[in-house]
């Protein structure tokens, strides 16, 4: 795999028809396919805004007939309003006690944030949770990881914010939930621009896909060869919009 180890943002920085985008360069897959991908600059989008009228604004310009467009789940939520703010949620008990036992917080990922457990909590029940955080302290000496995910299921593995050290003070006051209805709103946003939209809930750990539009034209294989090195970058680069260019 041609994976970018770094990225020299300015080298990659490019500008055309009013859009500003990175050049994340040609990535090749398993199976020999080529991609170029294209990481397309937007504004901080706020909660409910369209989200054909950001593919209109941002995209459209560098659009080309067989591109296909990565959407990020971050921004989906926004758009759709799939959010809860902290006075929305009240820590009970038992996150005011769990979330100590969480783990180091180096990566921002994880249940270190009473608020973000106790939301966990409101979407699983407590039951579950408990049974969750036994199986996980079971598993973890193992050096098995992501156990307390797969036992509360619902997504929560896809709740990200609450998070003190994000670059964004929005985000460290609301936490945003990956939609239930992925495929439907794919399907609806290629319905309205034409182009094929997979959402993705991409980091530098690893790149989820929640759903894609009806006839994709990348299987899921491809879509994570032409994901591996998340192009979609992280921080503060606003680059939620994906253009995915097949070469050759």
């Amino acid at each position: 795999m041609g994976i970018i180890p770094s990225r020299n943002l300015e080298s990659q920085r490019r500008e055309e028809n009013g859009i500003t985008y990175f050049d994340r360069g040609v990535i090749t897959g398993a199976n020999g396919r080529k991609y170029s991908r294209f990481a397309i600059q937007t504004h901080f989008v706020k909660r409910g805004e369209d989200q054909a009228a950001l593919v209109e604004k941002y995209v459209r310009p560098l659009y080309r007939e067989g591109d296909m467009l990565s959407f990020g789940a971050k921004v989906m939520c926004m758009c759709v309003e799939s959010v809860k703010t902290r006075d929305e949620v009240k820590p009970g008990w038992w996150a005011n006690h769990l979330w100590r036992f969480a783990g180091i917080n180096t990566t921002g990922v994880g249940m270190h944030e009473p608020y973000k457990l106790q939301l966990v909590i409101d979407m699983c029940g407590l039951p579950r949770v408990l049974l969750a955080c036994a199986c996980a302290a079971v598993t973890k000496p193992f050096g098995i990881h992501g156990v307390f995910y797969k036992v509360c299921g619902k997504g929560v593995g896809g709740i990200d914010g609450f998070y003190f050290r994000s670059s964004f003070d929005i985000y460290k006051e609301m936490a945003l939930i990956n939609p239930d209805n992925p495929t439907e709103l794919c399907n609806d946003l290629y319905k309205k621009t034409g182009i094929p939209v997979v959402l993705m809930d991409a980091n530098d750990l690893q790149r989820d896909q929640l759903g894609k539009s009806d006839g994709f034209p990348l299987t899921d294989e491809e879509i994570q060869d032409a994901m591996k090195d998340n192009p979609s970058g992280q921080g503060d680069e606003l680059t939620p919009l994906i253009l995915i260019r097949p070469v050759g």
